[in-house]
């Protein structure tokens, strides 16, 4: 009888890898990002090597730039992260770090070509951090179905369900308090916020 219980238990709790829907919206139109003077999410995310990493402490040792992007596979994204780069040095000096974070796994992060001491990639493959800012939303079934067929990539599902879901790609940069001192996204994908107005962001909320 105690053995019939305990799989059924097992039968009942969550999949290890379904996501808890706490902010999920049903179109990147209707995303609503966390705005500029709010505390920003201080959860637990995984790095490429899947040691944990909190982004409370994260955020006090510098100001932060925070990208929140696709994943390794969105192009657009890849270009984003690499035009962050050029800017690397200038944002060192300001004593700023940068913090990419997407849906991929640990494991599909650890391929990234990307290697820095003041550049991290973290895995928000739970979409957590997507749904504390404010940023994820359901993709529309064709949409979905596209992207795992064509682009070969794993999306959690979330509770069980079919449906699949991804953030908005944003940037946000973050003071030594944890607070938000600016914040750009955009619906539409494939238009990513110029380097220079980043820089500048950094170099106003560094001053702080």
């Amino acid at each position: 009888m105690q053995i019939l219980l305990f799989i059924l238990l097992l039968v009942m709790l969550p999949s290890a890898s379904a996501a808890t829907v706490t902010n999920i919206t049903n179109s990147p139109n209707t995303v609503a990002p966390l705005l500029p003077g709010l505390d920003a999410p201080k959860l637990t995310l995984k790095n490429s090597q899947g040691k944990s990493v909190e982004l409370a402490q994260l955020y006090k040792n510098k100001t932060t730039l925070v990208v929140v992007y696709r994943g390794g596979w969105c192009p657009y994204c890849v270009r984003q992260l690499n035009g962050i780069q050029k800017i690397e040095a200038q944002l060192t000096k300001l004593d700023v770090q940068i913090v990419a974070i997407s849906p991929d796994s640990p494991k599909e992060l650890a391929k990234s070509t990307i290697e820095s001491p003041n550049y991290m990639l973290l895995s928000d493959d739970q979409l957590a951090y997507s749904q504390a800012l404010g940023l994820a939303y359901y993709l529309d079934d064709k949409t979905a179905t596209a992207y795992r067929n064509k682009l070969g990539v794993n999306f959690v599902d979330l509770n069980g369900k079919d449906r699949v879901a991804l953030p908005v790609p944003a940037v946000f940069v973050i003071d030594k308090k944890g607070l938000i001192q600016f914040q750009y996204a955009n619906p539409n994908y494939k238009v990513r916020l110029d380097e220079q107005v980043l820089l500048a962001a950094a170099k106003a909320a560094s001053a702080l």
